[in-house]
């Protein structure tokens, strides 16, 4: 397979076993609730890219470990807080600080103490969206109403969300649900997928991404049957983004998907008020 550079890479590579140990932590922080595990593959991931690096000391290109270290540290500054969805002004600092230092301290680590550019944020890299873009738009859109509601309703995951019966609560479920959405682009697409891609073909590369990703989104409370949503959806992201190579575009698809989100939560914690949009009832 050869990337975008021209570099031809395997589809697999001894290497990918250090990467696979640092994403595997994501599991145990995030699904296992076992932060010493998380730390033990942290430091397995990390121990075994060192010695991989000092056995080819004559290989080129970029380090493994500083790309994995990078993803380490995002990864242990989000493992710090809960994840389960609250709405008190506590909850929501402690978001913005952890969710932010995750994107900011491994891009500033890069940029200021590896002095390279291995994280960037292309927001408008990909020029103007084709029509197979805005059609992308319209079918989240439709695929989120069809399936959102009897997921979280039939399975009964809505619970795992606060209750929002105020003008109140449901403006900081707006604001919570989009701002974790536009986060979970910049540090998993942006970073972690961005950071493998300089060692692994795309296919592997996110593949270990969206296990990091599918992890934080089952602390954060899609759960039951929610990786048959949630795992496709990582994956298919990151494909976009090789596509499209604008930031700004999976962006939108993550925040029209969250929008529909939002309104099945609404709708399940409020029956009655929004049972003449969805399909399923509200319990």
């Amino acid at each position: 397979m050869v990337r975008a550079d021209g570099e031809t890479r395997p589809v697999l590579d001894v290497r990918v076993v250090p990467a696979l140990l640092v994403c595997l932590a994501a599991p145990a922080f995030f699904v296992l609730l076992t932060p010493w595990l998380g730390w033990l593959l942290l430091a397995a991931g990390l121990a075994l890219a060192v010695a991989f690096e000092r056995r080819d000391v004559a290989a080129s290109g970029p380090s493994l470990t500083r790309d994995l270290s990078l993803i380490a540290i995002g990864m242990l500054i989000v493992s710090v807080i809960p994840l389960k969805a609250e709405l008190d002004n506590a909850a929501m600092i402690r978001f913005t600080l952890a969710l932010g230092g995750a994107v900011l301290v491994p891009y500033l680590v890069s940029r200021f103490v590896y002095r390279d550019h291995a994280i960037r944020f292309p927001w408008r890299g990909g020029g103007r969206w084709t029509r197979w873009q805005w059609a992308w738009l319209v079918a989240v859109l439709v695929l989120g109403w069809l399936l959102l509601p009897f997921y979280f309703i039939t399975s009964g995951v809505y619970e795992n969300w606060p209750v929002v019966d105020t003008p109140d609560l449901i403006a900081r479920l707006f604001v919570g649900v989009g701002a974790v959405g536009i986060w979970d682009e910049l540090f998993f697409i942006c970073t972690c997928f961005a950071l493998l891609r300089r060692h692994f073909v795309d296919a592997t590369a996110n593949v270990l991404q969206a296990v990091v990703f599918v992890s934080f989104l089952w602390e954060l409370g899609y759960r039951a049957w929610g990786p048959a949503l949630t795992i496709p959806f990582a994956l298919l992201q990151a494909v976009i983004f090789l596509r499209t190579k604008s930031l700004a575009y999976v962006v939108t698809v993550h925040l029209l998907f969250d929008a529909v989100v939002f309104a099945v939560l609404v709708h399940a914690h409020n029956p009655g008020l929004l049972d003449g949009i969805f399909l399923v009832p509200a319990p």
